[in-house]
């Protein structure tokens, strides 16, 4: 596809597997998940759960700008929770990064993620 474009930044954690950190086409991005690593050490960030959830927005934030948008342009965005109860906390941090209107958003439970973390994300980023 002439239109598909690979996204890139050094200031999200690298992939570490076979998939690219986003994939532009044409107007919308297709952001791959995030988990709370420190794209400079690739280890979990310290601290508790708010401070993963912070991270993780921040990993986004970074690929959506490479892509040449921003959080606020996420269309849909999906969340995996190794535990539920903590879904107060995702909210909360989200009120920091993101305006009205909210994107789309799924929150999923799941019996564990990447290196043992406790949230992930991914979405949907359509450019204006």
């Amino acid at each position: 596809m002439s239109n598909r474009a690979i996204i890139h930044t050094d200031n999200a954690p690298k992939a570490i597997g076979t998939y690219s950190q986003a994939v532009k086409i044409g107007n919308t991005v297709y952001l791959s998940g995030q988990i709370p690593l420190d794209p400079t050490t690739m280890e979990q960030v310290e601290g508790d759960f708010e401070a993963q959830v912070v991270r993780v927005f921040e990993n986004l934030s970074a690929v959506c700008e490479a892509s040449g948008g921003n959080l606020n342009q996420i269309a849909k965005l999906n969340i995996f929770l190794t535990d539920l109860a903590n879904f107060a906390t995702v909210n909360e941090v989200m009120s920091r990064y993101f305006e009205q209107p909210y994107p789309a958003r799924a929150a999923i439970g799941v019996n564990e993620l990447p290196k043992g973390v406790g949230v992930e994300m991914d979405g949907v980023l359509v450019i204006d």
